[in-house]
């Protein structure tokens, strides 16, 4: 195994991540945003409302894209198992 072959691998391990979190972070990020702009223009400063809508949110995201992200990460531990014997050998 060379080095040019694990730091391939390491790439497409990386962006695998990168791909499956991306959606969920946009979503903590867009409804994090406008809980902000909701407390700044209502000017309550209630802990629990920075958060709560987050979650929700983040889990709803994860319930729509679940499947997918599950296809992503699932296609690349079959494409590392699947070459194992190449990789190694």
């Amino acid at each position: 195994m060379t080095g040019e072959l694990v730091i391939a691998i390491a790439e497409r391990a990386v962006w695998v991540i990168l791909l499956t979190c991306g959606p969920l972070l946009i979503v903590a990020l867009v409804s994090g945003l406008v809980v902000s702009i909701f407390q700044a223009t209502t000017q309550i400063q209630e802990q629990t409302l920075a958060f709560v809508p987050k979650i929700i949110a983040v889990l709803v995201a994860l319930v729509f894209f679940g499947p997918w992200m599950l296809a992503r990460v699932t296609a690349f531990a079959t494409d590392i198992f699947d070459n194992l014997v190449r990789y190694i050998g």
